[in-house]
C-alpha cells in the first residue's frame, strides 16, 4: 500500500503541482487518460471495426469531401502558424533558448491557446485514415501509419500540459507551415487529372519535410550543449529524438521513391510516405471486371482504350497518401 500511495502522491504531485495552472481545466488537459483512450479508438476502429462494417460494402465515392476536408485542414494549418508567429515567434522568441512565459498576458495566453490548438488538430487529421478504411484502402493503413496518428495526440498532451509555448513550440510551427502545403497538395490532387498533371512538386513536399526534421532537431539538440533559459531539458530529448527518428523515416522514403528510380516503364509505380505511410498499391476491393468485359474487342482482345483505362485504374493511385483521385472509373 505504500508504495501505491508514493507512487499516486507522485502523480498527483506532477499533474497539479508541477503542470501549468492555465490549462488545467481546458478540454482533456485534466489527464492524459482521454487522449490515450480516444487514441486507442481509433486504432481499434481503423483496424478492426472500421473494415469490418466496409467487409460487405462498396468503397465510399469521397473524391468531394476530400476537396472540402483538405480545404478545411489548410485554413486551419494556416491560423495556427499565424498564431504561433503572431503571438511568439514574431514577437519577441529566441531561436537560442526561449522559455515558457507562464503568465497570463496577452502573448502568453495566446501561444498556450494556440498550443491546445494544435493538440486537438491531431484529432482532426485521424480523418486521413477514416479516409482510407471508408474507401477500403486498407493497404496505407499500415502499423506504422496508425502508429504515428496514433500516438501524435497523446506526445503533443504533454507539451500543452506543462510547456505550452517557448522553445518547443518551433517545432509545432515548422509543422503547421508543411501541412499549409502539404494539405494544399493532397486538395487539388483530389481535383482529378486536370489538375493532377501541374503537381510536379509533388517529391518537394518530401525535401521540404526532412528540411523540417533537421531544423527541429538542430533547434531540440543544441540546448544539450547550451541552455541559458534553463528550458526542460527532458522535452528537448523528446522532440529531437522524434525529428531524427523521421528524418530517417523520409529520407529512406525519398531514396526509394526518387533517387533509386526504377526504369521508365516502370516509373508509374507509386510508393507513399505520409506521417508513417510507406507503400502504395492498387486498390484490391474495387472490382473492374466489368469495366474489362465492357471493352473487349471482337476477338476477345482489350482495345488500346481499355489498356489506357486499365492502366490507370490499377496503377496510379496518387503516391502522397493516396488522397487523389485517378481516372473516371477509380473510386
Amino acid at each position: 500500500m505504500d508504495l501505491i500511495n508514493n507512487v499516486y502522491g507522485g502523480w498527483r504531485y506532477l499533474m497539479d503541482e508541477l503542470s501549468d495552472p492555465r490549462t488545467n481545466d481546458w478540454p482533456l488537459m485534466s489527464s492524459p487518460f482521454p487522449t490515450i483512450a480516444i487514441s486507442l479508438l481509433y486504432a481499434y476502429f481503423v483496424k478492426v471495426l472500421g473494415p469490418r462494417f466496409m467487409e460487405n460494402r462498396k468503397p465510399f465515392e469521397l473524391r468531394k469531401v476530400l476537396i472540402v476536408y483538405n480545404a478545411i485542414q489548410v485554413v486551419f494549418s494556416i491560423w495556427l502558424c499565424y498564431e504561433a508567429l503572431a503571438a511568439g515567434w514574431l514577437a519577441g522568441y529566441s531561436l537560442r533558448c526561449q522559455p515558457v512565459d507562464y503568465s497570463r498576458s496577452t502573448n502568453g495566453l495566446r501561444m498556450a491557446n494556440g498550443c491546445w490548438w494544435y493538440f486537438f488538430s491531431k484529432f482532426t487529421e485521424f480523418f486521413d485514415t477514416f479516409f482510407f478504411v471508408m474507401r477500403k484502402r486498407y493497404d496505407q493503413v499500415s502499423t506504422l501509419h496508425v502508429i504515428h496518428h496514433g500516438i501524435m495526440p497523446v506526445s503533443v498532451w504533454w507539451g500543452v500540459k506543462f510547456t505550452p509555448g517557448g522553445h518547443s513550440s518551433f517545432f509545432g510551427l515548422l509543422n503547421t507551415f508543411v501541412h499549409i502545403a502539404m494539405y494544399a497538395y493532397y486538395m487539388l490532387a483530389a481535383m482529378g487529372p486536370k489538375v493532377q498533371k501541374y503537381l510536379w512538386w509533388k517529391k518537394y513536399l518530401t525535401v521540404l519535410q526532412m528540411i523540417q526534421f533537421v531544423l527541429v532537431m538542430l533547434h531540440a539538440f543544441q540546448l544539450l550543449v547550451w541552455n541559458p533559459c534553463n528550458y526542460p531539458i527532458a522535452f528537448a530529448y523528446f522532440i529531437g529524438a522524434h525529428a531524427l527518428m523521421f528524418y530517417f523515416l523520409f529520407s529512406s522514403f525519398y531514396k526509394r521513391a526518387y533517387a533509386q528510380r526504377k526504369p521508365k516503364k516502370e516509373k508509374d509505380e507509386k510508393l507513399a510516405l505520409a506521417n508513417g505511410n510507406l507503400e502504395s498499391e492498387p486498390n484490391k476491393n474495387i472490382d473492374t471486371s466489368s469495366v474489362t468485359s465492357s471493352f473487349q474487342t471482337s476477338n476477345g482482345k482489350s482495345s488500346s482504350f481499355y489498356q489506357a483505362v486499365g492502366k490507370t485504374v490499377d496503377d496510379s493511385y496518387s503516391a502522397t497518401r493516396h488522397r487523389v483521385y485517378v481516372g473516371s472509373v477509380n473510386n
